[in-house]
Parts: structure tokens; C-alpha cells; sequence
């Protein structure tokens, strides 16, 4: 936890302040980016090797095409070479590896992604790793985590937050943008107090997104409508169309449910 976490949990207690007493106003001079509507939907290439990543990538053709890549394919020893062909290929990629090191090194790592030119990439760090990533992102734009969307409550609890996870959100997604990072990983239910208390230049990718009622690790979950009416601009979406019998299927229906969330709006 940063200095500036404790103090605000200090400040805060065990009250869980409401989002609304640290909002502000958005800057009128910003607006949320133009988005492709078929890239809102960022699909978690979560498996073990470059064959079954292949795969899925041949069996999902035009119904995805914003690919996240993360922990366990880089393991893989395969990471850079699927990049590549995701990017021959007109794919958008999003190197999902919540870097986590001395500024020096995340800021160094950043470089070495940015030349692969990948699309998003993750750091999951306190303010001096934010802002050497912002330093060395290139053309690629880099999101800060906030809090794991495997996390409740109870978890951050345990973890000596001692305050609210809303709270916790909304400082470090107004830190990331104003130390030069682009936008946030956060939980679809956190989206509505960034909208209202950052500033709507912030990109906004949210994980945990469950057509169904949920039964994984995932705990603060939504389902497709509910996180673009909350304001998303991206959603990442892994097991529902991995584990699906048709893959394909899977992903065109929930760009089906993109389309009129958007068109809602």
C-alpha cells in the first residue's frame, strides 16, 4: 500500500466513505476516446501453449479481435512470437503481465513491449513504477490495476486496506492518468464512481464479466449490459468463450450484446 492509500485509509476509516464525498468534476476539455465497437470485446487467450492459443485463434476468426495475452502463455515460451502473428494478422494485442519490479526495470520492460507494439499492457505497481512505464510506453497505452477483480472486501481486509475497495479504485485510477498512464483495470461495479469522480479521458477495461450467474474465483463480477451501462469502454472476457462447445458461437453472441448495450446508451 502506498503512503497515499494509508493516509486515505486512514482518513477513512472503517466508515467506508461513499464515492460521492471524493468525486470531482470532469474536465470539460477531455472526452472518452472513439472505439471500434467489435474491439470492446478483449478476449483472455488463457491457455498453456501456442498450439491450443492457435487454435482458438483460427476458431474465432473475425468475432474477436483484441487478444489479451497474459502470465501463463508468456510461460509458454511462445509470448512474443504469438504477438507477432496477432499483429501480422490485423489483430490488437493486449500484454497482460501486471509488471511489478523497480521502476527501472518495469520502465525498461515497458520499452521492450512497446517495440513488440502491443496495443494495452498491464503494470500493477505503486507510482514511480506508473510513471516510468508512462515514460517508456511508446505508442502503446499503458492501464494500472487496481484491485484484482479475484479480490473482495474481505480480502483487501486481510490485506491491511483498511478502507473501502471503491475508495482504494478511484485514488489510484486519479493517480495512474495523472502520472501518464492511460487508463485502469477495474471491476465493472467500481466503473460508475470513475466516471463520476475521473477524468473521462481514463480508459476503463473490466475483467470478470459473466453472462451467467458466477461460480469461479472471480467474486466482484457483472454481466455484459450492466458494464457498459456502468460506463466500460473494454471488457475482457476468458473462460465463457474458452470453455464454450462453440467458441465462435460464444463470441458472437456476446459482441451481439456489445452492439445493443452500445446502441442503448
Amino acid at each position: 500500500m502506498s503512503p497515499r492509500e494509508q493516509e486515505m485509509c486512514r482518513r477513512t476509516g472503517n466508515s467506508r466513505v461513499s464515492f460521492r464525498s471524493i468525486s470531482r468534476a470532469r474536465s470539460p476539455s477531455m472526452k472518452r476516446p472513439e472505439i471500434d465497437p467489435r474491439d470492446r470485446l478483449i478476449f483472455a487467450l488463457d491457455v498453456p501453449d501456442a498450439a491450443r492459443a492457435r487454435a482458438l485463434i483460427d476458431a474465432l476468426g473475425d468475432q474477436v479481435s483484441f487478444y489479451k495475452l497474459g502470465l501463463e502463455l508468456f510461460l509458454s515460451g511462445a509470448y512474443f512470437e504469438l504477438v507477432d502473428e496477432l499483429k501480422s494478422a490485423g489483430k490488437k494485442v493486449f500484454a497482460d503481465l501486471k509488471l511489478f519490479d523497480v521502476p527501472a526495470t518495469v520502465g525498461r520492460a515497458v520499452a521492450q513491449l512497446a517495440r513488440q507494439q502491443v496495443d494495452f499492457l498491464t503494470v500493477h505497481g505503486q507510482d514511480a513504477m506508473l510513471a516510468a512505464a508512462a515514460d517508456n510506453k511508446g505508442e502503446s497505452k499503458v492501464l494500472a490495476v487496481t484491485a484484482l477483480t479475484s479480490l473482495d472486501q474481505g480480502d483487501l481486509d486481510d490485506l491491511g486496506f483498511d478502507c473501502d475497495i471503491g475508495e482504494l479504485v478511484l485514488s489510484r485510477a486519479r493517480r495512474a492518468l495523472k502520472l501518464g498512464c492511460d487508463g485502469v483495470i477495474s471491476s465493472g461495479l467500481e466503473v460508475p464512481a470513475l466516471r463520476a469522480g475521473a477524468d473521462p479521458a481514463l480508459l476503463v477495461v473490466c475483467p470478470g464479466i459473466r453472462p451467467v450467474a458466477n461460480v469461479d474465483d472471480q467474486k466482484r463480477t457483472l454481466s455484459v449490459p450492466q458494464a457498459f451501462a456502468n460506463g466500460a469502454d473494454y471488457i475482457v472476457v476468458g473462460r465463457p468463450i474458452r470453455d464454450a462447445a462453440d467458441p465462435a458461437s460464444a463470441a458472437r453472441e456476446i459482441q451481439e450484446q456489445i452492439s445493443d448495450s452500445i446502441s442503448n446508451l
